[in-house]
């Protein structure tokens, strides 16, 4: 198959892409998607194939408007309106009842579905030309690190999928926050984009899943995606060192080996000269690591790292969402120094 290059002014080509049951590389403000249409269940077996993502991993729904809920979610919470008025378009993700109209294979079996609306204008415009909904996950192979731009994508799916839309570099650079709303009180399944605190800010209570923090054990079914799985990994294994940057920093430079390489915040960088390194900003700058953290992880697989050493920001605001997609991409293999 030959993957066709698209520009943002494509959409027609796009679209008619999604139409005809093919696979379609999106641009959002978070990753770079593989969308397939929502309503097709061929054509989303096909993501699988392609990424080779395990059947019960779940797929979010990619809609244009708050308008499109209706269509295909049932017994939907004032909640859901509150939080579509405040944050979408956007990074957020909204776990609702599903209609029957949503095909098995987007909600892995389960009686819920992920919808959201993102930010990115070329994104909406696609799926408003298409009038279906985009079931898409990141644009990656599965377990890989998630791609923030168009070139990143087609190093993993090059030649398996009919098209990408290169929408320039993504805004956000982590995936969207999913927060589920069918439970009480609502339930963070994934940091993202939207923090705890402004989703507390909306809602009050907010209670954090523990695969937020954890992996998931093998019996366990993920209701939203990337919870079970070791995701955002390159191939060399990850630790992750926790506490204050400073110490951390301290930490990695006392424990390097020959062969390992390392992710740190800008200030530390002169501590690892002549070691494989990727900067993830300034140490105060917690959207500008987020915006960094997956090309950083996907750096690596072009070295000869044999092991990779990362520092972690705090959890508070997006901090939380970038912490766990390194802690996750470890496998949470992580040193507490504190």
């Amino acid at each position: 198959m030959q993957t066709k290059r698209l520009s943002s002014h494509d959409i027609a080509a796009a679209s008619e892409i999604l139409h005809r049951g093919g696979l379609l590389g999106i641009p959002t403000e978070t990753v770079y998607g593989l969308g397939a249409n929502g309503l097709n269940s061929e054509a989303v077996s096909h993501i699988f194939q392609a990424k080779g993502r395990p059947q019960d991993n779940p797929l979010i729904l990619h809609v244009p408007c708050a308008d499109w809920l209706e269509r295909y979610c049932t017994d939907i919470p004032d909640t859901a309106y509150l939080l579509a008025n405040r944050f979408w378009p956007g990074p957020l993700t909204m776990i609702l009842r599903r209609k029957p109209v949503v095909p098995d294979a987007v909600t892995a079996g389960l009686d819920t579905v992920g919808m959201r609306c993102p930010a990115h204008p070329v994104c909406r415009a696609i799926i408003a030309a298409a009038d279906v909904p985009v079931a898409a996950p990141s644009g990656n192979t599965s377990g890989r690190p998630s791609p923030t731009n168009a070139a990143d994508m087609l190093e993993d799916m090059d030649g398996k999928i009919d098209g990408i839309v290169d929408g320039g570099p993504c805004s956000v650079g982590v995936e969207s926050t999913i927060i589920d709303l069918t439970e009480q009180p609502p339930r963070l399944l994934r940091p993202g984009g939207i923090t705890l605190e402004q989703l507390r800010d909306v809602l009050g209570e907010v209670a954090v899943d523990p695969a937020v923090t954890r992996l998931m054990g093998k019996d366990e079914h993920p209701r939203a995606p990337g919870m079970k799985y070791r995701h955002y990994a390159p191939k060399a294994p990850v630790t992750v060192v926790k506490g204050a940057p400073a110490a951390a920093a301290e930490y990695i430079r006392a424990h390097l080996a020959p062969g390992d390489g390392v992710i740190c915040f800008d200030e530390y960088a002169p501590l690892f000269a002549g070691y494989p390194l990727e900067q993830l900003g300034p140490s105060t700058d917690v959207p500008e690591q987020a915006r960094r953290v997956f090309e950083a992880l996907r750096w690596f697989d072009g070295t000869e790292a044999t092991h990779i050493w990362a520092q972690c920001p705090d959890t508070t605001g997006i901090g939380l969402a970038v912490a766990n997609r390194l802690n996750k991409a470890a496998g949470f293999h992580i040193i507490d120094i504190e």
